[in-house]
Order: C-alpha cells, then structure tokens, then sequence
C-alpha cells in the first residue's frame, strides 16, 4: 500500500479590479463547498492575484477477500 498523498490543483486568476472581501468570498466558496485549500497566493504589482488551490484526491482501495 502506498502512503503517498496526491492532489489535484486548480489555478485561478483575480483581475486587480476584485476586490479583498470579493476574492476573499470566492476562496471560502471554494474551500467550503469544493474541498479545496489554499496552497498558493500571489498578489502582483498591478492588484491582480494569481491563486493555486489543492485538494486532496482519495483513491478508493479495492478490498479482495
């Protein structure tokens, strides 16, 4: 049985019109209803935002009696 975990990854842009509390909502969506969390944020000169989210993939083990 293999102990490594693996992800999946979605990025995401924010256009630098977005505000805190608009991107700060969308983030929450995703974590409360996609499972997702944070694994990166980078925030650009001009405003704009680029977002990595990750997730957790669960293999389901086949069990043979």
């Amino acid at each position: 049985m293999d102990s490594m975990v693996e992800y999946e990854f979605q990025d995401l842009y924010v256009p630098r019109g977005v505000s805190r509390n608009a991107t700060r909502r969308l983030l929450t969506d995703h974590a409360e209803y996609g499972h997702w969390e944070l694994d990166r944020l980078r925030l650009y000169p001009d405003g704009s935002r680029r977002v990595r989210l990750k997730r957790r993939i669960i293999r389901q083990v086949r069990a043979t009696w």
